[in-house]
């Protein structure tokens, strides 16, 4: 494949600066309808739209800034915590990255409305403190986005730079020796242009013996504004020192001694260690382990309206991360097979992992607002494309050195592990996605009605092969709701994803064909005019084809696509406020089925969290306080050929929050998982179980100017 980063780079900004090339025009911001707090949808979101939520066809829900400082969250899968359908935390405390569940599946990550994450561990995450809101699209968006999975997306808006910012500077002290400073500060350098510099930096362990979680970063962005061009430029920088929380611990010394879980059959547990592991547990070498990464990311945002019909848009990416990951964990036998003896005796594996992604994304719309008729017409013409190279340069292996798990002593890492010149110099894996797509949303009195298209072309091979594979796609969504005086808009949609799959069918030898998803939902939304009571009720309908035929993993020579998941459920989700309360709930209600007949590995069947708000008004304004509790229903994993059955029970966590705002300083502190509620997040068939996350509490001082 024809790669030139730097040249394509250079075409792409030569191309969005068709964006700024007027300089009489300006804000492309609409007021739109408030939800919950103050969070909005704008044009880089989720939807690429500023349509109100109340008139959008789908499930879209808006985690601001203020809630999710509110509710405590440290990460960027904290922030979903109190969010319908989806799970934040399907693998407990981590440090390695948000793994988020939508709907059962896999959530692609994005900023701005651009695809962030490329694989899971060949990239820094997103960290909490440049970001103004989350926003969880569900469903399949391959309308909007292309290749992606049927569950939905999560897309980060960042910090940028715009009029009437405030300035902070925030000092946090917590638990696990946690330490941070940030800085958030804006400028006005004329009447039309702004800057803003967000800072921030970490120095922390975790509930992980040995693990740190240490960050530097900076995001400054500037912004043109004036009555008809906006156009942003950010430059963002992290840099992550840590370690991998996720240990593996082994089933036999966790979950088969714990009557949280339960394990069929029984005789996968005959070995069981003497006594259960702690959760802080420490599998790793210190002298080894590593979890270390780095990203650039350069994009331009713009917008330049030519007149009240039409206006050209767009976004421009560039990102660079790079990943030095080392780890040691107990060797992996296999479903039915103890990693560790009854004595707590085991070898490990050692993993070296160097690790890079670089993207190039671009994405043009031309948007039109102008009527046919007694119909209203916002319609999107859009162009995008994305270059997106990873490479692993990985390599592992069993070492000779047996640790007890109950008393771990480290000797020397072994000699054939001691350089970093024993990873494979593998080729880089790379793909080419161009596409084409038009949504519009047709208005008909209090008729709202979405119809969207879109081809996609995706190229994917690697460096240096020629049989490089190609996926076509088209992708359909049809959305229908009406909005009644009183506030109900019932709604019905439709929508479709692709996510390609890379080789060749085993029977037919044809090349294999994407796993296609489709999602019909029906819902009904409600604002009473006037009032910031916001209730969604939805039930949706997942299924996604040409999976893995379920006979193959018994040994039968058999296609490989005729596999058949699915998911199913309810989802209700409000805020309401009465006198000085704000209370936001969500439940969730989710059947799964795999390919092979059994649940989704680690998804519960049931989701509900509610978080009251307390802010007084009278002699005690300025008094905040907040109260949450999240329960998260049993999950299973299922190792079919081996016919192993393991069930990890639910728990139920509560976090709160006190503090007081005076005239510029804010004070607070924050105490999630409240009771310190020991439990597992899930645990595997393949043989091991993660910790959630313990109780962490931090008080924070934030000084605005």
């Amino acid at each position: 494949m024809n790669k030139n980063p730097t040249l394509k780079l250079a075409i792409a900004i030569a191309a969005a600066s068709a964006l700024s090339i007027h300089a009489e025009e300006a804000n492309d911001e609409k007021p739109v309808e408030e939800v919950f707090t103050t969070g909005t949808l704008n044009r880089y979101g989720a939807t690429k739209s500023d349509i109100p939520i109340l008139e959008t066809a789908r499930s879209v829900s808006v985690i601001d800034e203020k809630f999710f400082r509110d509710i405590g969250a440290l990460t960027v899968d904290d922030t979903v915590a109190y969010t319908s359908g989806v799970i934040g935390d399907s693998f407990g405390f981590s440090t390695r990255g948000d793994f988020i569940k939508v709907r059962g599946f896999d959530a692609a990550e994005y900023r701005d409305g651009q695809q962030v994450l490329f694989g899971f561990y060949n990239n820094t995450r997103s960290d909490v403190y440049f970001l103004e809101q989350v926003e969880v699209l569900k469903g399949p968006a391959s309308v909007l986005y292309g290749k992606g999975t049927p569950g939905g997306i999560v897309n980060a808006i960042s910090k940028l730079a715009g009029p009437e910012k405030d300035n902070e500077v925030l000092v946090d002290v917590g638990n696990q020796s946690r330490k941070q400073v940030g800085a958030d500060l804006n400028f006005s350098l004329t009447d039309s242009v702004y800057a803003r510099i967000v800072s921030l930096y970490r120095e922390s362990d975790t509930q992980i013996d040995y693990v740190n979680d240490d960050l530097i970063g900076i995001m400054p962005s500037i912004t043109y504004q004036n009555e008809n061009t906006s156009v942003t430029g950010f430059l963002e920088y992290i840099d992550r020192k840590s370690d991998t929380s996720h240990q593996f611990l082994p089933l036999n010394a966790t979950g088969c001694l714990n009557d949280d879980v339960s394990i069929t059959p029984i005789s996968f547990c005959a070995n069981a260690n003497a006594s259960e592991l702690d959760a802080s547990t420490y599998i790793g070498h210190p002298d080894f382990n590593r979890y270390d990464s780095s990203s650039t990311l350069l994009s331009l945002l713009g917008s330049h309206a030519f007149n009240e019909t039409v206006e050209l848009e767009g976004v421009v990416r560039y990102k660079n991360a790079d990943m030095d990951y080392r780890q040691a964990w107990l060797d992996f036998n296999g479903s039915g097979v103890p990693r560790i003896d009854a004595n707590g005796n085991g070898s490990r594996t050692y993993y070296i992992s160097d690790a890079r992604t670089e993207q190039l994304a671009v994405d043009l719309r031309l948007r039109l607002d102008l009527d046919t008729g007694p119909l209203e017409h916002e319609l999107v013409f859009g162009l995008a494309y994305q270059d997106v190279e990873t490479e692993n340069d990985l390599s592992f292996g069993r070492s000779q050195d047996v640790i007890n798990v109950q008393n771990i002593v480290n000797g020397p890492v072994p000699d054939a592990f001691t350089s970093g010149d024993t990873a494979a110099d593998n080729p880089a894996s790379e793909f080419e996605d161009q596409g084409m797509y038009v949504s519009d949303q047709i208005s008909l009195d209090n008729w709202k009605i979405n119809i969207g298209i879109r081809y996609d072309d995706v190229d994917s091979g690697t460096e240096g092969e020629d049989d490089t594979q190609n996926d076509s796609e088209v992708s359909k969504s049809l959305g229908v709701l009406y909005a009644f005086e009183n506030g109900l808009s019932p709604y019905i949609s439709y929508a479709e994803s692709f996510e390609p799959v890379i080789g060749e069918d085993s029977v037919t030898m044809d090349q294999l064909k994407p796993r296609e998803g489709e999602q019909v939902e029906i819902g009904i939304k409600y604002q009473p005019e006037g009032h910031s009571t916001y209730i969604t009720f939805a039930y949706f309908d997942i299924e996604e084809s040409n999976l893995p035929n379920p006979s193959a993993l018994i040994g039968q020579v058999s296609s490989q696509q005729e596999g058949v998941g699915s998911s199913e459920g309810f989802e209700l989700e409000g805020f309401i406020k009465f006198g000085d309360f704000d209370v936001k709930s969500s439940l969730t209600i989710m059947d799964t089925k795999s390919a092979e007949g059994v649940a989704f590995d680690s998804i519960p069947e049931e989701l509900f969290s509610t978080w009251i708000n307390y802010t007084p008004s009278g002699d005690l304004n300025g008094l905040k306080a907040g109260f949450g509790l999240r329960y998260v229903g049993p999950n299973q994993s299922n190792a079919v050929a081996a016919d192993v059955k393991v069930e990890t029970d639910g728990y139920t966590i509560a976090d709160a929050m006190v503090g007081y705002d005076f005239d510029q300083l804010s004070l607070s502190l924050n105490v999630r998982n409240l009771t310190n509620e020991d439990y597992y997040s899930t645990c595997l068939a393949r043989g091991d179980c993660f910790p959630g996350e313990e109780l962490t509490a931090v008080a924070r001082a934030v000084y605005r100017f």
